[in-house]
């Protein structure tokens, strides 16, 4: 594909994506998380659906709820009956951390380039982020969210309290997240950074942690981060402006 036609393809998708539930609210920033909505728009849904649609000759898969043991052979199955798929758009609360890692493997893999976005006023949380990863070329738009747990300095209570909300499953989905994020050892997630073109440095300076930062407003002790714009493209998060 020639970079100006991708270049102008994208800049429509994004336009239409700005019509996507969440896109235009404006959200209430969370005060233990000031870099994060309150109220992320992650969806609800108990395991990871996968909805294709068509925007202007072009075919869309949106990928939307936690990510489960399913997931993987999901996608397999959904990238192969729509083999004119060229944008996979996320949203999600976490899941399956190693269902979450073969998904974005999956979709390196294919033999066609795959884009991955998070569109404005969407959030990609903890093993999403592993899902989006796997995107050739990756967008966070303004308004985007691409938050990631501080697995050093969490207690596993606030990502508890939201699984307690949508009920006794998801509570035992994402526990068993935190579970496995936090058995995960270092050089596992190393080698995935690595395979996907992202930095290692987002593991030593963002997600494994050792220390609260201190700002201007005092000590950081956040236990989810959002990257901002210009974070996402530091860490080749993102390696196309959104």
């Amino acid at each position: 594909m020639k970079l100006s036609t991708l270049a102008a393809r994208l800049g429509f998708v994004a336009l239409c994506s700005a019509m996507l539930p969440g896109a235009s609210d404006k959200l209430t920033m969370d005060p233990d998380n000031p870099t994060c909505p309150a109220a992320p728009n992650w969806s609800d849904k108990k395991k990871m659906k996968l909805t294709p649609i068509e925007i202007n000759g072009d075919k869309i898969l949106l990928a939307e709820g936690i990510v489960d043991r399913g997931l993987p052979e999901r996608m397999e199955k959904a990238l192969k009956d729509n083999p004119d798929v060229v944008e996979i758009w996320l949203r999600s609360p976490g899941g399956d951390a190693r269902a979450g890692n073969a998904t974005g493997r999956i979709i390196r893999q294919k033999d066609r380039f795959l884009i991955t976005r998070i569109p404005a006023g969407w959030t990609c949380f903890s093993a999403c982020n592993f899902v989006f990863m796997g995107g050739r070329a990756r967008i966070v738009e303004p308004g985007g969210y691409f938050m990631v747990h501080m697995f050093t300095m969490t207690n596993s209570r606030d990502a508890i309290a939201y699984s307690v909300e949508q009920g006794t499953d998801t509570t035992i989905e994402l526990i068993g997240d935190i579970e496995q994020q936090s058995a995960l050892l270092a050089s596992e997630d190393n080698d995935f950074l690595i395979r996907m073109g992202v930095s290692r440095d987002l593991l030593t300076e963002v997600m494994y942690r050792q220390k609260a930062v201190k700002t201007d407003e005092g000590e950081d002790k956040s236990t989810r981060r959002c990257l901002s714009q210009d974070e996402a493209i530091k860490y080749n998060v993102a390696n196309v402006l959104g």
